[in-house]
């Protein structure tokens, strides 16, 4: 993350909990038996192959960005954070693939872990770009279902 070093020892430690939560549902994916032919495994690969394409359209899209700007154009303009939204929904269509309820947990664990990180590259964001990050913080959720930010004067 650009300006890591401006966080606070809290956020470091949630940090680095995030990384290997993270790293933790990498390998367990790797592992985990599909099971096949079952409508879990047809609802996790629907989802799982949603995801990927909603993703990689976030990616064009960070991608096309000005560097000196926060990215605010094509999904950003739906939510703040849709690379995290995208990694969860692609965690959510392994958990039905395997029908694995850890798996569920670990996901769970990693989206709260991820979501305090969030708050803090939002932070760093506002010191970068101030009232032009404000302002889109106050017309974007952060995730779909979120409410967006309170106006702040």
């Amino acid at each position: 993350m650009q300006g890591a070093r401006k966080l606070s020892e809290r956020e470091k430690k949630l940090d680095y909990l995030s990384t290997i939560t993270l790293l933790t549902l990498l390998v367990y994916s790797v592992v985990l038996p599909l099971d096949l032919g079952t409508g879990w495994f047809y609802a996790g690969l629907f989802v799982y192959v949603m995801s990927i394409i909603f993703g990689f359209i976030t990616m064009i899209n960070f991608a096309q960005a000005p560097l000196d700007e926060p990215v605010t154009k094509g999904v950003y303009t739906i939510l703040r954070n849709p690379m995290y939204f995208s990694m969860f929904l692609i965690f959510v269509g392994i958990s039905l693939t395997c029908a694995s309820w850890l798996f569920v947990l670990l996901t769970m664990i990693w989206m709260i872990l991820a979501d305090r990180g969030v708050v803090a590259e939002e932070r760093l964001c506002l010191e970068t770009y101030g009232d032009y990050y404000r302002e889109y913080m106050n017309r974007t959720p952060r995730l779909i279902g979120t409410p967006r930010s309170e106006k702040r004067e």
